[in-house]
C-alpha cells in the first residue's frame, strides 16, 4: 500500500458510518451541568446527563474542591504507589467502605479503568469469565485483558448462566471463575437479578463480581446500590463503582473484602501505572459521600422524577423499553428516525441524544433520557410536551 492511501480505510470506514446513519455527532457545552445548560450556544432543556443527584455543580461539592487545590494543589504528579497518595484518597477510600458496608475500598481514574484493573487481577489465562452479554464495554474489555475464557450468559438470565456454568465449569475444575454483571444495565435501565444469579455463583464456588456504575447514588438504602438493593451483603465479592455519574465528579472505585483491595493495590496496573485522581477531584467526590449519609433526600426527588416522567411518556403512548431505573430509552427502532428525532428536539430546545448500533443492537436505536434530581416537574412537563409533537410528526405514536 503506498503512502498516498495508507489512510483511505478511515475514509472509507467515515463514509459508511455517514452512509448508515451511525456517524457520532459530539456536542458542546458551554456551561455546567443541570436541568438547564448550554449546548452549541443554545439553552436547552438536559435530558441527557448523567447527573443523577444534581451533584455536579452541588456548592458544597465545588467548595471542597476549591480548600483541596489551596491545600494540595492541581495534579498529583505521581502514581499513587510512588508519590501521589494522599490523605485525601485515604479518607475517600475509607468514607467509601462505610457508605458501602465493606472491609475496603480503592479509587481509580475512572469507572471504565475499575474494571480494565479488576479482571485481570483476578482471572487469567485458563480461568473463565460468566459475563451478562449486554454486560458494559469496559466490562467486555477488562476481560478480554485478562486473557481468560468468556463465556456469555443470557441477558438477565439465571437458568442461562447455570447451564454455561455447568457446562464449562465442573464441580472440583483447579482454575478460576469470575461471574460479572452489571448492576443496572446503562442502555435499557433494567436491573441485574442478583439473588438468584449469586446463588448459581456460590453452587459452583465461583467469584461474583458487580459492576454498578448506574447503580451508586440510586439504588438501595441513600444509594448505596444494588447489592444493598437486594440485600446481599457479603455475597458480592467484587463491586465496582463509578464517581462521574451520581457522584457527579470523576473517577472510579472497586469495594470489597480487605485481600481483594490489598491485591487490586498490588496488580491494578491502572493504579500502578496511571497518576492519581487529584485533590480537588478527590475532595468532591468525599462531599458527595457526606451528603449521601446525611440525607436521601436527593434520591428521593430522583426517583419521584422518574416516575412522573415515565408514565407521562408511556400514557402519550411512547415506549420506554424494561427499564426499571431513572434511565428511560424511548425505543425508536430506526437509528435515522433516532437521529432525526434527537436533531428535531434540539430545534424545540430539548437536548436528548439518539443511540445507535454499536452502543445498542441493531434495529433498537433509540432516545435515551436519563432523569435527576434537579428537574423540576415543569422541566419534565415541557420535555413530554416535546417529545409528543415531533412524535406525531415523525408518526412514531
Amino acid at each position: 500500500m503506498s503512502s498516498s492511501n495508507k489512510l483511505q480505510f478511515i475514509v472509507d470506514e467515515r463514509a459508511r458510518l455517514e452512509r448508515e446513519g451511525l456517524l457520532i455527532n459530539i456536542r458542546t457545552i458551554g456551561s455546567p451541568q443541570g436541568a438547564w445548560i448550554v449546548v452549541d450556544g443554545n439553552r436547552v432543556l438536559n435530558l441527557c446527563s448523567n447527573n443523577y443527584l444534581g451533584f455536579a455543580n452541588h456548592p458544597k461539592l465545588k467548595e471542597a474542591a476549591a480548600r483541596a487545590i489551596e491545600s494540595f494543589g492541581v495534579g498529583p504528579a505521581a502514581v499513587r504507589t510512588i508519590a501521589g497518595n494522599t490523605v485525601l484518597h485515604a479518607a475517600l477510600e475509607e468514607k467509601l467502605a462505610r457508605f458501602k458496608g465493606v472491609e475496603a475500598a480503592i479509587a481509580f481514574q475512572s469507572g471504565f479503568n475499575s474494571n480494565v484493573a479488576t479482571v485481570p487481577s483476578l482471572v487469567g489465562k485458563g480461568d473463565l469469565v460468566f459475563s451478562d452479554e449486554l454486560n458494559h464495554a469496559s466490562i467486555i474489555d477488562g476481560c478480554r485483558l485478562s486473557g481468560a475464557d468468556i463465556i456469555r450468559y443470557g441477558h438477565r438470565n439465571p437458568q442461562s448462566l447455570e447451564q454455561e456454568l455447568g457446562k464449562h465449569y465442573p464441580p472440583g475444575s483447579r482454575n478460576r471463575a469470575l461471574v460479572i454483571t452489571d448492576g443496572v444495565f446503562s442502555m435499557d435501565g433494567d436491573i441485574a437479578p442478583l439473588p438468584p444469579l449469586v446463588e448459581i455463583a456460590e453452587r459452583f464456588d465461583a467469584m461474583v463480581m458487580v459492576d454498578d456504575a448506574h447503580g451508586e447514588g440510586v439504588l438501595g438504602r441513600g444509594g448505596r446500590g444494588a447489592v444493598d438493593h437486594f440485600n446481599m451483603h457479603g455475597r458480592v465479592d467484587v463491586e465496582i463503582g463509578t464517581l462521574s455519574k451520581a457522584f457527579g465528579v470523576v473517577g472510579g472505585f472497586v469495594a470489597g473484602s480487605k485481600i481483594v483491595i490489598d491485591h487490586l493495590r498490588q496488580k491494578g496496573r491502572p493504579f500502578l501505572f496511571s497518576s492519581a485522581l487529584t485533590a480537588a477531584d478527590v475532595a468532591a467526590c468525599s462531599a458527595a459521600v457526606d451528603i449521601l449519609e446525611t440525607s436521601d433526600e436527593l434520591v428521593q426527588r430522583l426517583w419521584s422524577n422518574t416516575r412522573y416522567f415515565k408514565q407521562r411518556m408511556r400514557d402519550a403512548g411512547f415506549d420506554t423499553g424494561r427499564s426499571e431505573t431513572p434511565i428511560t430509552p424511548v425505543m425508536l427502532g430506526d437509528v435515522k428516525v433516532a437521529q432525526q428525532f434527537s436533531r428535531r428536539l434540539f430545534e424545540e430546545d430539548v437536548f436528548a441524544m439518539a443511540i445507535g448500533f454499536p452502543t445498542v443492537p441493531m434495529g433498537k436505536a433509540r432516545i435515551r433520557v436519563m432523569i435527576s434530581a434537579t428537574h423540576a416537574e415543569a422541566d419534565l412537563d415541557l420535555g413530554v410536551e416535546k417529545f409528543v409533537k415531533i412524535g406525531r410528526e415523525l408518526s412514531v405514536i
